[in-house]
């Protein structure tokens, strides 16, 4: 039975239909249209042009529909028969880099030397259906080279694969996100028991690159797929991995995407560096000086970066001692702990806890300023006048042993009962003098108090609590001027060495209206609107806020990565009279570095927030919350700072009456809360009364339950 040219009536035809090829019957040809009989028992037209390039046989004389369906029939089961015993990849090997495309009749021809026309269709068939070796191009079959079929393997595995998660996790999504509406939190361990382990294990690595980046090009396919026919949601990704139980509920999310390990293991794969680190620390060091440091913080502080001394001079002065950890005496830059350490940029704070820049064992180890340990410390020295002016300044590279590791609380209460030891008292005098030397050179200080949130039962069964964290206004006011103190001394040490530091900056002429100190709601509003952002540049310029003429951050170098930079800069002036690094070198690790500071910092920032919402959330029927009046706007809607939260929300001006000014006082009942989407509203608000004498100035400060 040799290939038909013409496909005549009585000719055996194939075309494509659904993806496979159908045999059919020619009826009637005219005029490039054909009229077919097919195994459907149903007469279609076609253009002949669609027709396969393998025709035949051809049948002469008269035949009813039941015999033209046997004959079909007949020839169809031959086919297929034929096209199952055909090995198509053979036939790639043999002829890929001999030929670049060739007809399924000579494809035949390396399977038989006399081909039939069924031989032919069963070998067009077994190429057809080969579609990564083979493409059809009519009337020939293209023979594709071995890089292109690689690739194309490993396509067609990946739509396989896609198909396949697509098939177990559309049902599988819509069933999660139903158990969520409903809050049945036990759903989902049921659901994924059922899933393909392969299966559910992709899908769980896509929702967890989803929660660190919604927008990752790589999933975006697949979770359009996946997501069909589930409405919208932000947060998508996040409440179906928590609704599964990938991620336990209230999950830090945000550490996903700032590419921030929560905890203290991240380091264990650089064991050995750290073990370098302590093993270099202890060669280097020395007898400690004898001066009785004592450090200042919260009694969980454990990372200990700063401690002082003070002490009276014959002449009625002072003379300050100021001591900071060291890290950098035998840090090894651009090596793998310090690459870590600067992509982690910053020490995180948080109210389910504390996630350490440097690994544990040196920043709450080897190098805090622990009482009783001798550390490597960069010590600043004063000598000021009785009216706080300075006379003298140095600095050294030493070893200390600190006499005391103290809290804000041990020394307020020592300074307020009248019996502190002399460097307390000395040391808050000075403090005194400092910040009003610095708001006569017009800086700017506002003091507002400081939410404390407490959660118990954290992650599985979370309880936020509310506070205001205790105030200690004299030990605060020392530590923190002494800190502003020995950043500026240090970037002026720089400077006046032609040395480059990375110096935060915010050169600008504040108006009159804003410097001071800053307390009230509203004054606090107009203040933060019209402060300059700061910056991080290699040279010196003013920063305005504290009045400071340069100013280089050193006294966080086991909090923050830019400190200990700073610090490894002023221990090489110390040490060579050179800087370690030039303008161009410190110029050059900055995008690097602002980026993760800006991550990291927007972990800082959102995840207190989350907390705070989700105790509004969980109150906001039983009470109302005291807003005060900062922002009279425009559009329709007033700004209200929530001072018990530290927050700020927006309300209508129908929402809050006809008469509104700045300060004003509200019963504010929130609702519509989402701790994840970031949303607060305000559904109703009560007048709170003045308690100030007539005309005077409506200003309130103070937080009302």
């Amino acid at each position: 039975m040799a290939l038909e040219r013409y496909a005549g009536p009585g000719c055996l035809v194939e075309f494509m239909q659904g993806n496979q090829p159908q045999v059919a019957w020619v009826l009637e040809e005219s005029s490039g249209r054909l009229r077919l009989y097919t195994l459907t028992k149903r007469e279609e037209k076609l253009a002949a042009s669609r027709v396969l390039p393998w025709m035949g046989p051809r049948y002469d004389g008269t035949r009813d529909r039941s015999e033209m369906l046997e004959i079909l029939a007949a020839h169809q089961v031959r086919r297929e028969a034929a096209a199952k015993a055909i090995a198509p990849l053979e036939l790639w090997e043999l002829a890929q880099g001999e030929v670049r495309e060739e007809s399924a009749e000579w494809f035949a021809g390396l399977v038989g030397e006399e081909p039939d026309v069924d031989a032919v269709a069963a070998m067009g068939r077994a190429l057809l259906s080969c579609k990564t070796h083979f493409k059809f191009h009519p009337p020939k079959f293209e023979v594709f080279p071995a890089e292109l079929v690689e690739r194309r393997m490993a396509e067609a595995k990946l739509a396989e694969e896609r198909e396949k998660v697509v098939v177990a996790g559309q049902a599988f999504f819509k069933e999660l996100w139903q158990g969520w509406l409903s809050g049945d939190r036990k759903k989902g361990a049921n659901l994924a028991a059922k899933l393909d382990p392969e299966a559910a294990e992709k899908l769980k690595n896509l929702l967890r690159r989803l929660m660190a980046d919604a927008d990752d090009p790589e999933s975006a396919t697949l979770w359009a797929m996946l997501r069909k026919g589930l409405p919208d949601h932000p947060f998508q990704a996040y409440i179906l991995a928590t609704q599964w139980g990938i991620v336990p509920p209230h999950y830090n999310y945000l550490l996903d995407q700032a590419d921030y390990a929560a905890g203290d293991d991240w380091w264990r794969p650089l064991a050995a560096e750290v073990e370098a680190r302590k093993a270099g620390l202890a060669a280097l060091c020395q007898e400690p000086e004898s001066i009785p440091f004592v450090s200042v913080d919260s009694p969980t502080t454990r990372d200990i970066d700063d401690a002082f001394y003070a002490e009276p001079r014959p002449d009625g002065g002072m003379r300050l001692v100021l001591a900071l950890a060291d890290p950098a005496l035998d840090w090894e830059f651009d090596g793998p702990l310090d690459k870590a350490v600067a992509y982690r940029a910053s020490s995180l704070y948080l109210p389910e806890g504390v996630s350490h820049m440097l690994p544990e064992e040196l920043g709450t180890g080897l190098y805090s300023l622990l009482a009783g340990e001798v550390r490597p410390s960069l010590v600043m020295e004063w000598e000021f006048s009785g009216e706080g002016d300075i006379l003298g300044f140095a600095m050294r590279k030493t070893f200390v042993r600190l006499a005391e590791n103290t809290t804000y609380a041990a020394v307020e209460a020592a300074l307020d009962a009248g019996d502190a030891p002399r460097s307390y008292t000395l040391g808050h005098a000075l403090a005194v003098m400092l910040r009003q030397k610095r708001l006569e050179r017009g800086a700017v200080i506002i003091e507002r108090p400081e939410p404390d949130v407490v959660l118990s039962g954290y992650p599985d069964n979370t309880t936020v609590e509310m506070g205001l964290c205790p105030s200690y206004p004299k030990s605060q006011l020392m530590v923190s001027e002494f800190m502003i103190l020995g950043n500026t001394a240090a970037a002026e040490y720089a400077v006046s060495r032609g040395a480059a530091m990375l110096f935060r900056t915010q050169d600008a002429a504040l108006s009159p209206e804003i410097r001071g100190v800053h307390g009230d709601p509203p004054s606090i509003q107009r203040v933060v609107r019209e402060l300059p952002p700061t910056l991080t540049e290699p040279d010196p310029r003013p920063h305005a806020t504290l009045a400071a003429p340069a100013y280089a951050p050193v006294t966080s170098p086991l909090r923050r990565y830019g400190d200990l930079v700073n610090l490894a800069q002023l221990e090489s002036l110390l040490r060579t009279g050179a800087p370690r690094w030039s303008r161009g070198e410190l110029e050059a690790r900055l995008p690097e570095l602002t980026s993760r500071l800006e991550a990291v910092g927007r972990v800082q920032r959102f995840r207190p927030r989350y907390w705070k919402l989700l105790f509004l959330q969980r109150h906001c029927r039983e009470r109302t919350f005291e807003g005060i009046v900062v922002d009279l706007g425009g559009g329709g809607f007033v700004s209200l700072a929530l001072p018990d939260m530290q927050m700020y929300v927006r309300a209508t001006k129908d929402t809050l009456g006809d008469t509104i000014y700045i300060g004003q006082r509200y019963a504010l009942r929130l609702g519509r809360i989402d701790p994840l989407t970031n949303e607060l509203r305000v559904f109703g608000a009560e007048e709170i009364p003045a308690r100030l004498p007539e005309g005077a100035e409506a200003f309130f400060m103070g937080a009302e339950g």
